[in-house]
C-alpha cells in the first residue's frame, strides 16, 4: 500500500540531510489502483501501438491523432488533472507512473507526453479559472490535443532571447503576433499551442493560440534521426491576431510559465526515458537468449553478461531516484494545500521546491536510455544495426532526449545554478556542511568499524557528499561570483551530485526491500556504489585540479581520496548474478 506520511526533505537538501528507508517511496509501494492504470497503459500500447510502429513512423495520415483519441477514451490524457476539469484527479505518483508506462511507445511516447505535459500544464497551472474551463475539460479527454512553442532559431537553451514579438491592436483587443517557432512537437495537428513572445519586443509573456487563428501557419514536417512518427514543425505568425483574453500568466512574467513547466517536463521526460529503457532491456535479454555463437547462448558469456546486468543496475538506479522524487512532490503538494494554498500555488510550489532533482533527473534517465540502447545494439550486433531488429530504431528514438527539455549540459549548470542561489537566500544551508567537512579533513580519520547491515554503504554514501561539499565549497570560496564562468567545474560537481543521488536512492530502497528480491537489489546496489566511488573520484579530482594549487590542492586531493574509499566488492560476480535473473525472467525483475 502506498505510504502517504513519509516525512519529506526540501529541495536539494538530500545532500546535507541523513535519509532513512522510511523517508524514501519504492515502487514495490505501488496501490493497486496505480498497478491497474500501468497495466492499462502497457495493454493499450501492445493492442494499439507496438504493432504499428512502421505506420507510425511513416506518419500514416490521422494515425497518432487517432491514438491520442483512443489514450483519451482510456483516461490516460487526463488523469492527473482534477475532477473538476474532466480529469481523474490521481496525483504526481501515478501521473509519473502512467509516463513511464507509455513511455515504451517510441513516437507515440513524445506525442502523449508533450500533450499532456508541456502542451496542457501551462493552461491548468497558470490560466484563468475561464481559461482552464474552455480549455482543460478538452484537453483531459483529447478532444483538444496540446503543444508548446517556445524555441526559435537562435534561441535554444537561451529561452528568453527570443524574437517573436505581440503588440496590441489599436482597439486594444488583440496582439498581433509575428515570428516563428521550431522543433514544436504535435505542431502537425495540435488545436492549442502555449506561445512565448515579448509585447512590444520586451516583456516575455505567454498566450494561448488556437489552430484557427488567422495569421497563424505551419512549415513541412522535418525529416528527423529519429522520433520519426512525433510530428515535427516550425510555426510562423504573420500578424496572427490573438485575443487579449488569451494571456496566459502575467504580462512580462512568461519566463515562471516556461521555467516551471520545465521542471515538471524533466521528470516527466526521465519516466518517459524509464519506460524505453526498460523495453529496450527486454528485447536484449530475448534476443541474448536466442542469438547463438560457438553453439553458445550469447548471454552466457561473461562480456555480454556484464553489459546486460550493468542495463538492469542503471535501470534500478534511475527508477529508484524517479519514485523517491516523485513521491516528495506529490506529498508538497499536500504540505501546501494544507496550508491554505490554492490549487495553483501546490502545483507549482511543489514543482519549483524539486527544480534541482527535476533537472538532475532528465540527465539520469536520458544517458541511462542511451547507454541502455547502445548496448543493446552492440548485443544484437550487426542486425542491431538494421532496422528490421527494434533495438535499432530504440537507438535512434534515444538520441533526442539528451537534448529535449533543456540540453543535458545545461540541465548539469542549472542544478549547481540553483544550489548556489538557494543558499544565497538562505533556502539551503550549504556552508555549515562544508565548513565541517573542511574540519574533519584537519583531524584524524576514524577507522572505526560498524558492521550493522548496510553501515558500510550508508558511510560511502555520507562520504560521497562530504566530497561534494569540499569541492564545492572550496570552489565558490574562491571563485566567488566568477565560478559561473568555469562551466566543466560545475558539470564535474553535478556529476558528483547525480551518482551520490542515485546511489542514496537504490541504497534506501534496497533496504525497505523484503523477499528473493531484496539478494539481487543489494548486488545492484553494491556494484553502483563501488563505481560510482570511482566516477566521483575522477570527477573530483579534475574538480579540485581546475581551481586550486599548492597545500589547498593536495589537502583536498587528499580528502577526494579519502571520501572515495570503499571496501573492496567482486562486481563481476555481482553482476554475473543480476545477468542470470535477467536471462531466466527475459524482463527487467525489479
Amino acid at each position: 500500500m502506498e505510504k502517504t506520511e513519509n516525512k519529506i526533505i526540501a529541495g536539494g537538501n538530500f545532500l546535507i540531510t541523513p535519509s532513512t528507508p522510511d523517508q524514501c517511496f519504492t515502487p514495490e509501494e505501488f496501490r493497486e489502483e496505480q498497478k491497474m492504470i500501468e497495466q492499462t497503459c502497457v495493454e493499450f500500447l501492445e493492442k494499439d501501438v507496438l504493432p504499428y510502429l512502421d505506420d507510425i513512423d511513416q506518419q500514416k495520415e490521422g494515425l497518432m491523432v487517432s491514438l491520442l483519441d483512443k489514450a483519451g477514451e482510456l483516461g490516460l490524457l487526463g488523469a492527473a488533472f482534477p475532477e473538476k476539469y474532466g480529469g481523474l484527479g490521481e496525483n504526481f505518483v501515478t501521473a509519473t507512473l502512467i509516463n513511464e508506462a507509455l513511455g515504451a511507445g517510441h513516437s507515440f511516447a513524445v506525442a502523449v507526453a508533450a500533450h499532456n505535459g508541456i502542451g496542457s500544464l501551462p493552461i491548468l497551472y497558470f490560466g484563468t479559472e475561464e481559461q482552464k474551463q474552455k480549455y482543460i475539460p478538452k484537453l483531459a479527454t483529447g478532444e483538444l490535443k496540446g503543444a508548446y512553442a517556445l524555441t526559435e532559431p537562435n534561441s535554444g537553451s537561451d529561452a528568453l532571447s527570443g524574437k517573436t514579438k505581440a503588440i496590441l491592436s489599436e482597439d486594444g483587443n488583440h496582439y498581433l503576433i509575428n515570428g516563428q517557432k521550431i522543433w514544436i512537437t504535435n505542431a502537425g495537428f495540435a488545436d492549442v499551442f502555449t506561445v512565448f513572445a515579448k509585447i512590444d519586443g520586451e516583456h516575455f509573456t505567454a498566450f494561448i493560440v488556437d489552430r484557427d487563428t488567422k495569421g497563424l501557419s505551419f512549415g513541412e514536417e522535418e525529416h528527423k534521426m529519429g522520433i520519426k512518427g512525433s510530428s515535427t514543425r516550425q510555426v510562423f505568425f504573420e500578424d496572427c491576431k490573438v485575443p487579449k483574453e488569451n494571456v496566459l500568466g502575467e504580462i512580462g512574467r512568461g519566463h515562471i510559465i516556461a521555467f516551471n513547466i520545465l521542471n515538471i517536463g524533466r521528470l516527466k521526460l526521465c519516466a518517459a526515458a524509464l519506460g524505453g529503457a526498460k523495453r529496450a532491456l527486454n528485447i536484449t535479454a530475448t534476443y541474448a537468449n536466442t542469438r547463438e555463437q560457438f553453439k553458445t547462448p550469447i548471454g552466457q558469456f561473461g562480456a555480454i553478461k556484464h553489459k546486460l546486468a550493468e542495463m538492469v543496475i542503471r535501470t534500478y538506479a534511475t527508477e529508484s531516484s524517479l519514485y523517491r522524487t516523485s513521491k516528495w512532490i506529490a506529498e508538497k503538494e499536500k504540505e501546501l494545500a494544507a496550508s491554505g494554498k490554492n490549487e495553483d500555488e501546490t502545483l507549482l510550489g511543489a514543482a519549483e521546491e524539486y527544480a534541482i532533482e527535476c533537472a538532475m533527473l532528465k540527465v539520469i534517465g536520458s544517458e541511462c536510455l542511451d547507454y541502455i540502447v547502445d548496448e543493446g545494439v552492440q548485443i544484437h550486433g550487426g542486425n542491431g544495426f538494421s532496422d528490421e531488429y527494434n533495438i535499432s530504431r530504440s537507438y535512434r528514438d534515444s538520441r533526442i532526449n539528451r537534448i529535449f527539455e533543456g540540453t543535458n549540459e545545461i540541465n548539469r549548470l542549472l542544478t549547481l545554478d540553483m544550489y548556489l542561489k538557494r543558499a544565497m537566500k538562505g533556502r539551503i544551508d550549504l556552508l555549515k556542511p562544508a565548513m565541517a567537512v573542511q574540519k574533519e579533513l584537519m583531524g584524524i580519520p576514524s577507522f572505526d568499524e560498524d558492521d550493522a547491515p548496510f553501515a558500510a554503504e550508508l558511510k560511502a554514501i555520507a562520504n560521497f557528499k562530504k566530497a561534494i561539499l569540499m569541492c564545492a565549497g572550496a570552489a565558490v570560496q574562491k571563485l566567488m561570483m566568477k565560478i559561473d564562468k568555469e562551466q566543466e567545474l560545475l558539470m564535474y560537481i553535478a556529476d558528483m551530485l547525480n551518482y551520490t543521488f542515485m546511489a542514496e536512492s537504490m541504497l534506501l530502497r534496497t533496504m525497505k526491500m523484503n523477499g528473493e528480491q531484496k539478494e539481487l537489489a543489494t548486488q545492484a546496489t553494491k556494484v553502483f556504489i563501488a563505481d560510482a566511488a570511482d566516477r566521483i573520484n575522477h570527477a573530483g579530482k579534475n574538480a579540485v585540479n581546475a581551481f586550486a594549487d599548492g597545500d589547498e590542492q593536495r589537502m583536498m586531493l587528499l580528502g577526494i581520496k579519502r571520501f572515495t574509499k570503499v571496501a573492496p566488492f567482486n562486481t563481476k560476480d555481482a553482476r554475473r548474478a543480476i545477468a542470470d535473473k535477467l536471462l531466466d525472467t527475459k524482463q527487467y525483475f525489479f
